[in-house]
């Protein structure tokens, strides 16, 4: 399938709740990638609720494509519930670990530059340090590109991971309710 149209493709980010199966990520990426798109970027993890995995997926998509996608995966059996969240405010976090040239002439500098993006230092070797950040996809490409002209070594990213902004549950109903009944009186 062709996604070249005229159309506007802009980065959509889908919060998918599944069943925590062996094969459900494969299943879903392999959709994904049978329809022709390219993801940017892929988290998985548990939530507070047993047996359930919350997927984070960001991918370029037109609204048509959008829908098909969200269509597309709830036909999946371990599919609990997706949320496009591409319109929807939503903090929205990722996690670097930069490894970057810091000898005894720049381990300050670098430290300073660390400090000023609110990283922290994890490791500090002879002649390199390796800084840890957390934040929005920018503040990290904005560390990236502060910490480039000392020599970056090796760097690792997450992808991101989101939550709508409101004092409502998200999820599906069965999951809003069970976390209700184990929260503790006030």
């Amino acid at each position: 399938m062709e996604h070249s149209r005229m159309t506007t493709t802009r980065l959509r980010m889908f919060i998918v709740n599944v069943e925590d199966r062996p094969g459900v990520l494969d299943r879903i990426t392999s959709l994904i990638r049978r329809r022709g798109y390219d993801i940017a970027s892929l988290t998985v993890g548990s939530t507070h609720a047993a047996g359930v995995s919350r997927l984070t997926i960001v991918m370029h998509a037109d609204e048509d494509d959008a829908r098909r996608i969200e269509a597309n995966l709830y036909k999946l059996v371990d599919v609990i519930d997706v949320e496009d969240t591409s319109r929807a405010a939503t903090v929205t976090r990722e996690l670097a670990l930069v490894k970057v040239h810091a000898d005894v002439a720049t381990r300050s500098q670098v430290m300073q530059v660390c400090e000023l993006f609110r990283a922290r230092v994890v490791d500090v070797a002879p002649e390199a340090l390796i800084c840890e950040i957390t934040g929005a996809a920018d503040k990290i490409d904005g560390l990236v590109g502060i910490l480039s002209p000392f020599g970056i070594v090796e760097m690792v990213r997450t992808g991101a991971v989101a939550m709508v902004r409101s004092a409502e549950c998200t999820e599906p109903r069965t999951l809003c309710v069970e976390s209700q009944e184990t929260r503790p009186a006030a």
